[in-house]
């Protein structure tokens, strides 16, 4: 009797392949988090049953800047619960307000034009747990458990969250508004890894990028936590950037100037784009393809 194969997962398979995370985290400036229970469908937002011209007006807002996510909180979901909107931005203040009918979502669309009317403000930070297991199982699989983790942490900040990129590193985990990828995750190196963060204190092992950064720049920054930390979220700034090649493409060379603010430090690095072998890089994948490696050539304090 033949032994049954065991199903491809893209995280334990990137994991062996030892796949860089540096460099990972999607690029945006804002979040539009929409609180929806499930089920969620691959395509989870134009699948959550939006009223067509409402979820046109959102797109249409959100434009290049702004990623729309389904979120619900982790555990038992009760479908009668009422529902809410929030928009977290980058050196912006996060507001938020009730959905009960689609139109309610047309005041997202105006605070994202930029009118704060009828939408209150909100202090806290959050935390987003990639779950969406119809988009890739190993989201579900790793992502739950952490899910829960944090939430027995953190009860008020946790939310599972659809698809924000880079199955392979399942669990992931952003911290909002900051904008700070965290991959390769366990319940508890989530919680500790969450845990530095609030109290100041970026730990770089897990850190896929921030979403402030291009990628490239996202590398040359975490090299800087690497060597200076601990650091606070914020104590890495750019001063300067220079690109040459394909833009952000396998072969090109970007120059990025840093400036570690509580020391005053400057530093010039370089960072060169890699074309990995290809591979399998979801569960869902038909094909092999080749992702980038930010690879951090020369690190020198100016």
């Amino acid at each position: 009797m033949k032994r049954a194969q065991s199903a491809f997962r893209c995280a334990d398979a990137a994991r062996k392949r030892a796949d860089p995370l540096a460099g990972s985290a999607p690029p945006t400036r804002r979040w539009l988090l929409l609180e929806h229970p499930g089920p969620w469908r691959i395509e989870a937002i134009a699948g959550a049953g939006i009223d067509p011209d409402v979820l046109s007006t959102l797109t249409r807002r959100a434009g290049s800047d702004t990623r729309i996510l389904l979120v619900r909180r982790p555990g038992r979901i009760d479908r009668q619960a009422p529902r809410q909107w929030i928009l977290a931005g980058l050196d912006a203040a996060t507001v938020t307000g009730p959905w009960r009918q689609d139109r309610d979502l047309l005041v997202a669309a105006d605070v994202l034009r930029g009118s704060a009317a009828n939408a209150s403000q909100r202090e806290q930070p959050m935390i987003l747990v990639c779950t969406h297991g119809v988009h890739d199982v190993c989201c579900a699989l790793r992502g739950r458990p952490v899910a829960a983790a944090l939430a027995s942490r953190w009860p008020n900040l946790v939310w599972e969250c659809s698809h924000i990129g880079g199955d392979r590193f399942a669990p992931n985990v952003v911290v909002l508004p900051d904008g700070f990828y965290y991959g390769n995750l366990d319940p508890e190196d989530a919680v500790s890894t969450v845990e530095a963060h609030f109290d100041g204190a970026v730990l770089p092992d897990r850190l896929r990028g921030m979403t402030r950064f291009l990628p490239p720049v996202q590398a040359a920054a975490i090299a800087a936590y690497q060597q200076y930390g601990p650091l606070r979220p914020l104590d890495v700034t750019v001063r300067g950037t220079k690109h040459i090649g394909p833009h952000h493409g396998h072969g090109s060379e970007t120059f990025v100037e840093l400036v570690i603010e509580p020391l005053q430090q400057m530093v010039r690095v370089h960072v060169l784009s890699v074309r990995r072998p290809d591979a399998q890089l979801t569960c869902r994948a038909m094909h092999e393809t080749p992702a980038t490696e930010y690879r951090v050539i020369d690190f020198t304090p100016a």
